[in-house]
């Protein structure tokens, strides 16, 4: 399972981050991805749409099921990886180059909740 060192994750959601000062490109995982199988569809938000800490920001259809995913912090949505309408199995293909969504948040230091790799490595391993 490949989890990059350099990124932040959430365990409960199983995204990845990569933190930029207030802004982020985030993701689901390659755990997640694995789980969920292969991905039909993402439904990606707006640019300018704003999110409150543990709103649904998107949803990711595969052939097992559909995920609602929800953001452990408050944001505004700069720009969403329209690359996913077309082709939504990019995330199976590399999941961590397949960014949903890049945001901005009002504060930085949401991102002092998230785990490191070893956190996120601990948890999908029980």
């Amino acid at each position: 399972m490949n989890i990059p060192a350099n990124l932040k994750y959430d365990v409960e959601q199983h995204l990845w981050f990569d933190i930029d000062g207030d802004t982020v490109a985030i993701g689901i995982t390659d755990f997640a991805q694995d789980q969920l199988g292969d991905i039909l569809f993402v439904d990606l938000p707006e640019s300018d749409d704003e999110f409150a800490e543990g709103e649904e920001f998107t949803e990711v259809e595969s052939g097992k099921k559909a995920t609602a995913i929800e953001i452990p912090f408050g944001m505004t949505i700069i720009e969403a990886n329209e690359e996913l309408d077309d082709e939504p199995e990019k995330i199976n293909e590399d999941a961590y180059a397949a960014w949903i969504v890049k945001a901005k948040v009002e504060d930085p230091s949401v991102f002092d909740d998230l785990g490191d790799a070893a956190a996120y490595e601990a948890a999908i391993a029980e």
